[in-house]
């Protein structure tokens, strides 16, 4: 028996580490918080000391029990959680359940799991830090307070199933406001005036107006003037400049990163390094500290100095401009910097590529570079044309990696040929565009972490859960905005004529940015207008402020919820007794048969319109809204055609052929068949032909371009893009692959992949619940939880089986408690 017991939050961790310490010690998990507040009450004494309860629930007192046994047997336990306060919190939770002593009970913190990490957390151990433990419960308490008392209020006053959160609430408001900002916005047009010219040599370069003309009558009137006009170089200047690289990866920034380059959701971002971080090649992946060990900036000189030269090194410290930083922390970085790259799977050697180039770049020279601006004069008026050119003299850190931009519009200034004052130049032509100036960006995942962080709205751990809870509640979406057709002015100016023609743009469209949904905008119109201080940017970010001072052990965290809660309750039983309802309805008009009126509504089962009244005698009509459809922008001619679905338009080889709405849009039902009417047709007007021609097409697309294990294998595109499906499963095919020819190899090497993810994410989910899933014979899997050992048929597929129905299977295998009569003696 090991003298030292060792628990950690995550198998995959507890696996890494019991590699580095001896046969002395036995590393176990505790598969993450093994106590928590219960879930079918509010769990906290509000009415004396607000004291939180916390249990330990049923799926986890195998663990508990285990650890327990394991903890009397050794002569150490060495708690060894994550060194955030969530971390400490386990460590503390574990303290508490399994009834340790402070003689024998030691905790280590460390942020990369690396032998020498440990081995040096392990020499310098330390109790447990209750200052930071009541930043947790702080937190915890402070958001199950806002939630159980606030989502009441809104099954009252909204609908049923509703729920709300401190932080998600806010994140709903950002996303709320900046679509009605969308929406609200008047572009105002301009003419953005471009010239094309060559010098003596013949090589082209462009320039343009400094300033745009307000109207189509001066930008004509311009282009005019230059007619047979002389164009010459007035001025140039050439100075030097350098540009810096950016700090290594904090939680945010390698969120935002990873989105805009590798197209990451924040979830999925966390989820790879998590996976990173438990295999030791990262460090810690919750951290909102820029700052370098000296060991990790010596690891990263020598690294630059072997593989580029001494020249591109330049060792260097950042500092965190983030409010509440902690410094003590390192940044996000490689463990070894000489491990250029992994091999793990496709994501997570992406991930890794990303943050070893970022902490590479951050240690290495500024790029040194000449920047050039020309002014070019003309014989025919005063107006200056402006070029500017960028020349890289020494790459520097641009050799290894460049910062992205959440700047759709950025451009690049590129290469000038050369030139000189004076130099005559041919006008190739002008151009006078106009341009409508643009509203506000809808947020991207990325982009909304951006801005939380900068109003200190969060902190690293809950940026992923917040963006995914919002999601999963259905507040909001990730849009897919098809936009619309707007026409534009040319002017253009070419062989001494100008002449105008009128071109059309697509304007408005956006896939993948974040959209809040009909129920997304209720709630936070009621929340804002009864709880403004609780939706306040300002409140939570001092709400986080006060977070920060308790872990410095600077406020009492029972005073913090006391003054909150003393001031919020009042509030919450006022709004509950006396707020209005939220109707959510729009009326549109009245219907010409009936006479009644017509409304667009929130309805039990999602937005609707409907025709009469809930009072009236006659049950009122309803019709679901669809595709992008909104209770705020659908008209009443569009809410009026959603009354004329479902209609049989024909029949086609003997069968009806029906035009149907349904909850992902219009469709054409036939026989067993549903396919999809394009987004961009009205399905009122799709007749007989053009239904025949979708099924056809349908029909086409859905035959087997080959089989798999005797399942057949299709291909399709969808709203994400090109896929095959196999097995129910529907694989997206990246682009790698040449998607028109897929070869027998590329559709095996698709499958196993996906089939392998699936595998990983049911095994990760399990293990947070205790449940372990192992490899068996013939393709078979086995679930193991505690002593219990169930085979599962090779006709069951594990990655289809949900959380629920594994625990089903495991209590019907749960060998039953046996239970004894008493007996009674008679009287």
């Amino acid at each position: 028996m090991a003298k030292n017991l060792v628990i950690v939050e995550s198998p995959a961790k507890a696996k890494t580490i019991e590699k580095f310490l001896g046969k002395d010690f036995q590393v176990e998990s505790s598969f993450g918080h093994i106590a928590d507040l219960p879930s079918k009450e509010i769990g906290i004494d509000v009415e004396g000391d607000f004291m939180p309860k916390y249990i330990v629930s049923t799926d986890k007192k195998a663990v508990v029990k285990k650890l327990k046994d394991l903890a009397k047997k050794v002569d150490t336990v060495w708690l060894a959680s994550d060194e955030d306060r969530e971390g400490e919190a386990i460590a503390w939770h574990l303290f508490e359940q399994l009834k340790l002593k402070d003689t024998n009970t030691k905790r280590i913190v460390f942020h990369e799991i690396t032998k020498k990490a440990i081995l040096k957390a392990v020499e310098n151990p330390r109790s447990i830090d209750y200052n930071l433990v009541n930043a947790q419960q702080a937190r915890r308490v402070l958001d199950r307070l806002v939630g159980y008392e606030l989502s009441p209020v809104l099954w009252r006053k909204i609908k049923g199933g509703l729920s709300a959160g401190r932080v998600q609430s806010v994140a709903v408001r950002l996303i709320v406001e900046r679509e009605r900002e969308i929406t609200s916005f008047k572009p105002v047009a301009s003419y953005k005036v471009v010239a094309e010219f060559s010098n003596s040599e013949g090589k082209k370069f462009k320039a343009n107006l400094p300033k745009n003309f307000k109207t189509k009558k001066d930008a004509e009137a311009f282009l005019n003037s230059c007619i047979a006009a002389d164009f010459k170089v007035d001025d140039l200047q050439k100075k030097p400049a350098k540009k810096s690289p950016a700090a290594p990866f904090t939680t945010s920034t390698l969120q935002q990163e990873a989105s805009r380059k590798l197209y990451f959701p924040v979830a999925k971002t966390m989820m790879m390094a998590q996976r990173l971080y438990e295999a030791g090649l990262i460090t810690y992946m919750r951290t909102d500290s820029v700052n370098l060990s000296d060991d990790a900036k010596i690891n990263a000189q020598e690294e630059i100095t072997s593989s580029y030269g001494a020249e591109y090194s330049k060792p260097r410290s950042f500092s965190n401009k983030t409010k509440g930083a902690q410094e003590a922390h390192e940044a996000i970085r490689p463990t070894d910097m000489s491990t250029h790259t992994v091999s793990v799977d496709y994501d997570q050697d992406r991930l890794y590529d990303l943050i070893w180039k970022r902490t590479l770049a951050s240690q290495m020279s500024d790029a040194q570079l000449e920047r050039t601006n020309v002014k070019i004069s003309n014989s025919n008026n005063k107006t200056i044309f402006t070029a500017n050119g960028e020349m890289i003299k020494f790459d520097g850190f641009l050799k290894v990696y460049l910062e992205g931009t959440d700047n759709e519009d950025e451009e690049q200034d590129g290469m000038l040929p050369n030139l000189t004052i004076g130099d005559l130049l041919s006008n190739e032509n002008i151009i006078a565009t106009e341009r409508y100036s643009r509203p506000p960006y809808r947020y991207t995942e990325a982009s909304l972490v951006k801005r939380l962080e900068e109003l200190g709205i969060g902190r690293p751990s809950t940026y992923a859960p917040t963006i995914s809870t919002i999601q999963r509640r259905e507040y909001v979406v990730k849009g897919a905005i098809d936009g619309v057709d707007r026409d534009y002015t040319q002017i253009i100016l070419s062989n001494d004529k100008v002449v105008s023609e009128v071109l059309t743009e697509k304007v408005g469209s956006d896939k993948g940015k974040i959209v809040p949904t009909d129920i997304g905008n209720i709630v936070n119109d009621f929340l804002v207008e009864n709880f403004s201080n609780v939706l306040d940017f300002g409140f939570t970010a001092k709400v986080e402020s006060e977070f920060d001072d308790i872990a410095e052990g600077k406020e009492d965290w029972i005073e913090m919820i006391k003054d909150f809660y003393k001031t919020f309750h009042p509030i919450v039983e006022d709004v509950a007794a006396n707020a209005e309802r939220a109707k959510g309805e729009r009326l549109l008009g009245i219907d010409p048969d009936s006479g009644k009126n017509v409304y667009a509504r929130l309805g039990r089962f999602g937005a609707m319109v409907q025709i009469g009244e809930a009072t009236d005698e006659e049950k009122p009509k309803f019709a679901s809204l669809q595709g992008d459809q909104t209770l705020t922008t659908i008209t009443y001619e569009e809410a009026m055609d959603l009354f004329k679905l479902p209609k049989t338009i024909g029949e086609y080889e003997d069968v009806d052929v029906i035009v149907a709405s349904g909850r992902f849009g219009p469709y054409i039902k036939f026989d067993k068949m549903f396919v999809s009417i394009p987004r961009d047709e009205n399905p009122m007007s799709v007749d007989l032909n053009r239904a025949i021609e979708l099924i056809k097409e349908k029909q086409e697309a859905d035959a087997p371009i080959g089989t798999y294990e005797d399942l057949p294998i299709q291909k399709g595109v969808g709203r994400f893009g090109p896929f095959i499906k196999w097995n129910s499963m529907f694989i997206n095919v990246n682009k790698k692959y040449d998607f028109d020819n897929l070869t027998r190899e590329n559709l095996v090497e698709l499958i196993e992949d996906k089939k392998r993810k699936e595998i990983e994410k049911v095994i990760h989910n399990w293990e947070e619940e205790g449940i372990r899933v192992e490899k068996a014979r013939w393709g078979r899997f086995n679930i193991l939880k505690g002593k219990i050992k169930i085979e599962l048929p090779k006709t069951v597929d594990a990655t289809k089986l949900t959380l629920e129905e594994v625990k089903g299977i495991i209590e019907k295998k749960a060998p039953k408690k046996k239970t004894t009569k008493r007996k009674t003696k008679k009287k």
